[in-house]
């Protein structure tokens, strides 16, 4: 990489501009597809027992209870590896350490197919956690290797919105499997659901090996110049963050830099709306009146297709205006709203549904608008720890949500109050986003 001296010879001239914005498309078009394609099954395997839920219970004689802890125990595994994943990652680098654990978790996931009691579900949810827990935060520290502070607010935007988009395709495409599979080789709708959303896994695990590369210096397919400009902008980058003097560089400083805590908090809060969604957005829909799988699927999908191309204005929005608070804790007001009007619906399917997307939208959008800010003061030594810090700290939500929805479903044969204490949550969250000093984040 060149160093801090050449920073005045940054892209000024109109030529050099010309060269950075080509490479910049060039990366962009070589990374984002196929890793959002990977985000895309990643988190497809994470929540397709949302959908398995709607015949998983009745086959197997579960309560709510056990499936919402069935449901979260994923996060406890994905929180105790987080950490160690992510330091891994850094070390080997990404291309051997995301392959290896797509692999692992696409395999894992299918043999969900296998369960027959509630230990069984409740062991392979936990160490199906354990191998994707390095998968997230290890690309967005691999963002950092390749754009500026100022290029992450769409990139997260363009990678997160495989979120949406695998319930848009997901729900129908489950619903589909779950319906249309039942019975064949002895296997119920669920069984196959899983089967078929594994393999797909496995295959993208062994093309990371082929298609991604570990920085910007091993890209073949990058000329010098262009190589050159590209870490230049890092560089220049890397100077602003040390300029706010609110930087975190090793990871012991992580542990005692109290804007890592507060930001675990806030992503927690973020989670626990998004994660409610995700595990029971389709037993809300077949609540209101339509039992078709396949129904059920189309109708989930109206919800993360809203969220979908909002979630990518937002982040343009954001880097256009270099804009991180407000672009944040707007979206988990919006979340909020639309978990309130949820809960007013009374059984008005419309309602209910305009409810739904509105929380969708405002839940899901701030994921990507969350993580430009704590890559803004995290260094780069500590940025492989501090960012899958956070990211654990937030997925213990991943527990707390389903385990609580269910209870309380099981207890009041309502998911109403659930949702109430899910909408203080989310305004929690976006209250302290508003602590974090804009003068770091907004870049």
């Amino acid at each position: 990489m060149a160093t801090l001296s050449n920073a005045n010879r940054l892209p000024d001239a109109p030529q050099d501009q010309a060269v950075l914005e080509n490479a910049y498309k060039k990366v962009t078009l070589h990374l984002i597809p196929f890793i959002f394609v990977c985000y895309l099954f990643n988190y497809l395997d994470r929540v397709n027992v949302g959908f398995a839920k709607l015949q998983m219970l009745d086959a197997l004689k579960w309560s709510e209870t056990v499936y919402g802890l069935g449901a979260g125990i994923f996060f406890i595994g994905y929180v105790l590896s987080g950490v160690p994943s992510n330091l891994l990652l850094h070390r080997l680098g990404a291309r051997k350490v995301i392959g290896t654990l797509m692999i692992a978790w696409g395999a894992a996931s299918a043999c969900l197919m296998f369960v027959k009691t509630p230990e069984a579900f409740y062991t392979l949810r936990f160490i199906t956690g354990v191998f994707e827990a390095g998968f997230f935060p290890g690309i967005v520290l691999y963002f950092t290797n390749w754009y500026p502070a100022s290029r992450r607010g769409r990139i997260m935007g363009l990678f997160m919105s495989a979120i949406p988009i695998s319930g848009v395709l997901g729900s129908p495409l489950s619903g589909w499997m779950m319906q249309s599979f039942a019975g064949h080789s002895g296997l119920a709708g669920w069984q196959w659901m899983f089967l078929l959303q594994g393999i797909p896994t496995i295959l993208l695990g062994v093309l990371v090996y082929v298609l991604l590369n570990d920085g910007i210096t091993q890209a073949k397919w990058l000329n010098p110049k262009e190589k050159e400009l590209l870490l230049l902008e890092l560089e220049d980058d890397e100077r602003k963050r040390r300029a706010t003097n609110a930087t975190a560089d090793t990871f012991a400083s992580v542990l005692r830099n109290k804007n890592v805590w507060m930001l675990g908090l806030v992503y927690f809060c973020i989670q626990m709306g998004v994660y409610a969604i995700n595990f029971w957005l389709p037993t809300i829909v077949k609540s209101l009146g339509f039992q078709s799988a396949v129904t059920v699927g189309w109708i989930s999908a109206i919800p993360y297709f809203c969220a979908s191309v909002f979630m990518i204005w937002v982040g343009r929005s954001a880097d256009a205006k270099k804009e991180r608070r407000w672009h944040l804790s707007g979206p988990l007001l919006m979340g909020l709203c639309g978990l309130m009007l949820a809960t007013q619906a009374h059984g008005n399917a419309v309602v209910a549904l305009v409810g739904l997307s509105l929380a969708t939208m405002g839940a899901l959008s701030s994921l990507p608008m969350f993580w430009p800010l704590p890559a803004a003061f995290l260094g780069s030594a500590a940025a492989a720890g501090g960012l899958a810090l956070i990211n654990s700290l937030g997925q213990i939500a991943g527990f707390v949500s389903p385990f609580l929805v269910g209870w309380i479903k099981d207890k009041t044969g309502s998911t109403d109050l659930a949702l109430y204490i899910l909408s203080a949550v989310l305004f929690l969250g976006a209250m302290l986003v508003m602590r974090v000093p804009a003068k770091i984040v907004n870049r």
